[in-house]
């Protein structure tokens, strides 16, 4: 038997239970109906917000006492009365429950990132208004509909399979399973790696016991001399021999990719790509070479519209330009060639120059007329291109100009304005069977006496922008002018990773190693460099990855950004904030450990206030115009990334993406003004994101910094070479500058 003034739920037959005074909870007013606060939680957060009995809405003092027990909520309106509640309080409080994300993104306190703005008055003004806001009913009725959009109807398996047709069914039935890795690693025996280690072990440690126990007492200051050398050579090898200690192989499966993002019936699904080609000099560096290049990015195995080719003249030579014209006339040709046949490599000057039967497995009656007809349409473009090299060669007194007859704006490579020209994609062109070409863009940037431009760095840097404002691609691929995509699916091989929910989250880059023609048998300079690529990589790979070597590499775009991994855990607040920098307060014990160096401190808040803002504004989206810019503002971007609010816009985007009504126009202008010569200034470009500058080595120090922020990097070794270089030689320069560099003070 219940006792009197105890009534139960109506609902699930429960305990009302009782409030703070003691007194049983009352839902409703008007007929005292019996709910217990569960239930009643419950209606609310199924819109149900009238009383089961009397079918009155619920009061503001009931919802009053139930939004006063949501913690955020409470921390918020406490001092509050009841009388300041008004209907509009159901929205609020039906935000807090079902996008807690989305509600308490205006009103948590993130400590230095915090928004600034007041979360007490824009909720207040709710509650004190008769109707509310219409701006915030407008905005939370958008949300929801774009939340039902996205959500599934909870059907169980057995009417989703009725609902399919049985044909459909069995295809499903023959498609890999969705979870299935896209990528394993392989790891190398050890049996097949400790006998090697044990012999070298014992020579060298019989080696040690000759040279001890046989001492020189003629030259018995040579002998210790030269013992101690021995020793320190044997020292550096030991510790050499650690970051090869775990080397591991990687296989792909680029068929489950395929089947997981590329639907049949449904548009493709990978993730974008944007292309980055850097050249300077195109007298040192043959524009034939630099076209062969472009081409074979352009006719790379991906969907159109997810891969766009940054060709970047730091340079400014008309013939660079020149060259990209006819290149992109020739493309509209060369493209559909290889797509049609599928050819491999796909640059023409190393596909014509090969040593094979290019008959064996080509079934088409045509290919032979085909293929003629385009070594034929190949070598007058390579005559056009001669062409242009040999009118370069000495340059006019009055200097280039154009067919329009204005002057190059280039004609002083050391002062001249920024340059951007869209060769293909969006502006129609189309190859000769009308399909969409991949979009190409010319891009030099600003150069004007008295500014340090950073050389390669500073290129590649001006590239990151320009891209972020016109295509802003989650992803990035950046290639030497000579070095061609000798394998056509490379870009899926990097996907299988970059895109694996298992693996890709914490990978900042995937490197390729670099591989090269017209090496000779003997290879008497080492070009091949098997020890670095075959050996050293793969042992990198199996701790926390390989190093960056300049080009032949897939980039996260927000690792470029300077932020931390998703899955890396956020920086513990600093005890120091409350004692001086310099000096520990009279709080601090002798027990304790000494303060972190003024640096330390000053590097760790500057990766969590880059951390930070990523995690804050992971739903950008769901504000408007004048919200984004507000937090752009008020989080100090601009100090960070430059004066530019479309490409501080991109860099908060994880997945990438330009708006769709975004003006092409306003973003060529704005894509202008970010590589501008001053954009940098006072900024963080080459010291935290980036490209680093400061050393010779630069590709070196950017993969350290992603490393150092917590990312991890992958070896992609597929059996087929995804890019070649042309020239071997050019081996030996990088060489001497990956040596000079470490010797840099």
């Amino acid at each position: 038997m219940m006792e009197s003034g105890a009534p139960v739920c109506h609902t699930c037959g429960e305990h009302v239970g009782l409030i703070a005074n003691g007194e049983a909870f009352v839902a409703c007013h008007e007929c005292n109906f019996p709910i217990c606060k569960t239930c009643f939680e419950y209606e609310l957060k199924e819109g149900r917000k009238v009383c089961l009995r009397c079918g009155n809405s619920y009061d503001g003092r009931t919802c009053w006492m139930m939004v006063k027990r949501h913690p955020v909520i409470r921390s918020v309106h406490n001092g509050c009365t009841p009388e300041q509640v008004s209907g509009t309080v159901f929205a609020a409080f039906e935000r807090t429950l079902r996008a807690f994300c989305y509600s308490s993104w205006f009103i948590q306190d993130v400590g230095i990132h915090a928004r600034h703005i007041s979360s007490v008055s824009t909720i207040d003004s709710e509650m004190t208004e008769d109707n509310g806001n219409p701006i915030w009913k407008n905005r939370v009725e958008s949300w929801k509909e774009k939340k039902k959009k996205k959500k599934k109807p909870s059907t169980t398996k057995t009417e989703r399979e009725a609902q399919v047709p049985p044909e459909q069914q069995m295809e499903e039935k023959q498609a890999p399973d969705a979870s299935q890795p896209l990528s394993t690693i392989i790891p190398i025996p050890k049996n097949r790696l400790a006998p090697y280690r044990t012999v070298r072990l014992i020579i060298l440690g019989l080696f040690f016991h000759y040279r001890v126990t046989n001492p020189v007492d003629c030259a018995f200051g040579l002998w210790l001399t030269s013992v101690i050398c021995e020793i320190w050579l044997a020292f550096s090898w030991v510790l050499d021999q650690f970051p090869k200690w775990y080397p591991i192989n990687r296989e792909t499966y680029i068929d489950r990719l395929s089947a997981r993002y590329e639907r049949e019936g449904e548009p493709s699904e990978l993730a974008a790509v944007d292309f980055f080609v850097s050249t300077v000099d195109p007298l040192k560096e043959p524009p034939l070479i630099t076209a062969n290049t472009v081409l074979s990015i352009l006719a790379v195995d991906y969907p159109v519209d997810k891969v766009s080719c940054y060709v970047s003249d730091d340079g400014a030579a008309m013939l660079t330009f020149e060259s990209l014209v006819e290149t992109a006339d020739f493309a509209k040709k060369w493209v559909p060639f290889c797509k049609k046949i599928s050819i491999e490599p796909r640059a023409p000057e190393f596909y014509f120059s090969q040593k094979i039967d290019y008959l064996k497995d080509k079934v088409q009656p045509s290919f032979v007329k085909e293929r003629r007809a385009m070594k034929r349409d190949y070598e007058e473009f390579k005559i056009l291109i001669n062409a242009l090299v040999a009118r370069a060669q000495k340059t006019p007194e009055e200097g280039w100009t154009m067919q329009d007859g204005t002057p190059w704006p280039g004609n002083n490579t050391r002062d001249h304005p920024g340059m951007i020209q869209v060769f293909l994609g969006n502006t129609g062109a189309r190859d000769i069977e009308g399909n969409e070409l991949l979009r190409l863009v010319y891009v030099s940037r600003e150069k004007r006496p008295g500014y340090q431009h950073h050389k390669k760095a500073g290129a590649e840097n001006a590239l990151v922008r320009v891209s972020a404002v016109l295509t802003n691609a989650p992803f990035i691929l950046n290639l030497d002018c000579d070095h061609c995509v000798n394998n056509s699916k490379a870009v899926r091989e990097a996907m299988c990773f970059m895109m694996d929910p298992q693996v890709g989250r914490d990978v900042c880059y995937v490197q390729f190693p670099q591989r090269f023609d017209g090496i000779d048998r003997s290879d008497r300079y080492a070009n091949r460099n098997i020890v670095f690529f075959d050996v050293n990589m793969k042992g990198l790979d199996g701790i926390q990855g390989p190093v960056y070597v300049g080009t032949g590499c897939v980039f996260n775009r927000q690792a470029l950004y300077g932020y931390g991994p998703p899955s890396m855990p956020s920086l513990p607040k600093s005890s120091s904030s409350s004692c001086s920098w310099f000096g520990c307060c009279s709080c601090c014990c002798l027990g304790k450990k000494a303060p972190k160096d003024p640096l330390e401190l000053y590097k760790d808040a500057k990766r969590e206030e880059l951390d930070a803002a990523i995690f804050n504004l992971r739903e950008i989206d769901n504000c408007d115009e004048y919200e984004r810019s507000m937090l752009i503002s008020q989080m100090s971007f601009e100090k960070t990334f430059g004066l530019s609010s479309v490409f501080i816009e991109s860099t908060l985007m994880e997945n990438g993406g330009v708006a769709e009504s975004a003006n092409p126009s306003k973003l060529i202008k704005e894509a202008i003004h970010v590589i501008s010569c001053g954009y940098e200034e006072k900024t963080e470009w080459g010291k935290e994101i980036g490209w680093i500058y400061g050393s010779v080595i630069e590709d070196i120090l950017t993969g350290f910094k992603m490393h150092y922020r917590g990312w991890r990097s992958i070896y992609c070794m597929p059996l087929r070479p995804a890019f070649k270089g042309s020239d071997p030689s050019i081996c030996l320069i990088g060489y001497t500058r990956f040596f000079d560099g470490f010797l840099d003070p």
